[in-house]
């Protein structure tokens, strides 16, 4: 069953993303750019430029198109934006699109992931099997493409969220969760969900405390903060030890994030709204 959400549509359509919760992280961004046509990779190098967006190395970002004869695999891809800032996106492409709109709206924790890439690509002892990326860049890869960030003022709503206690949380606490927490999609293929979104949709969490004063700035200062944020937390060294260390999160629980939710039944499905494991504690094992 598929939960009918305006969030975007089949193709570019600025004001229908700019309307939607799941591309609020990047509606700073999104507002930069054109209205009909599809941003070509020229515009969104400019605004690179203009934001002064570079890679994990530091070179200054442009986005080139892919060549189809150069090495595919995920160890050129991270090396060529780390050494010359060159991001391979193919024209036209939705999800090529939104990795680079994650670049342009989150550009320290995009050029953090990318140097965490690249130095355990550098430190790796041995060349991996292929398929095979480590724990590390594992963790790095899942939130990469998979990723939410959730700042919460409330610690007992984020202990919710980290125990699975969906009903408690999306239900028993809605206004505070309403009035308390903000997420923000990071994942360039959660965002390519959102066109046409069903149940099961799970983002990798990363809980990020914030104080009131947080939940009164602008958006575009509330995404700066927490570009910061994320990046400091992937620059800790513990932070990659697990990916059990990102709490799953079933985006379509999120109040106002489809109609469907409004009814408390609707978190009654347990295939959707897993209670997972859970320590004495209340937290993920």
């Amino acid at each position: 069953m598929r939960d009918v959400q305006p969030s975007a549509c089949a193709g570019w359509d600025r004001e229908r993303l700019l309307a939607s919760p799941w591309f609020r992280s990047l509606a700073p961004v999104i507002a930069e750019l054109p209205g009909a046509a599809f941003p070509d990779l020229d515009r969104l190098s400019a605004l690179a430029v203009a934001r002064g967006v570079v890679s994990g190395g530091g070179v200054p970002l442009r986005f080139v198109p892919h060549d189809a004869h150069a090495d595919s695999s995920a160890t050129a891809y991270e090396r060529r934006i780390h050494e010359q800032g060159l991001v391979p996106t193919r024209p036209g492409n939705l999800h090529d699109l939104f990795n680079a709109l994650v670049w342009l709206g989150w550009p320290r924790t995009k050029a953090t992931l990318n140097r965490l890439h690249e130095r355990e690509l550098a430190n790796a002892p041995y060349p991996l099997p292929q398929g095979a990326r480590g724990t590390a860049r594992d963790v790095l890869t899942l939130f990469d493409e998979g990723g939410i960030v959730v700042a919460s003022a409330d610690a007992e709503l984020a202990a919710l969220l980290a125990g699975f206690r969906w009903k408690a949380l999306f239900v028993e606490r809605r206004r505070d969760v309403i009035e308390r927490m903000r997420f923000h999609v990071f994942g360039h293929a959660i965002h390519e969900r959102a066109l046409a979104p069903f149940r099961g949709v799970t983002a990798k969490a990363l809980v990020v405390d914030v104080d009131d004063a947080f939940l009164r700035l602008p958006l575009a200062e509330e995404i700066a903060v927490l570009d910061a944020r994320a990046a400091e937390h992937f620059a800790r060294a513990e932070s990659l030890a697990s990916t059990r260390a990102l709490a799953p999160l079933p985006v379509l629980g999120i109040p106002g994030w489809t109609e469907s939710n409004e009814d408390p039944a609707y978190y009654d499905d347990v295939g959707h709204f897993r209670p997972g494991r859970r320590s004495d504690e209340g937290t993920p094992k």
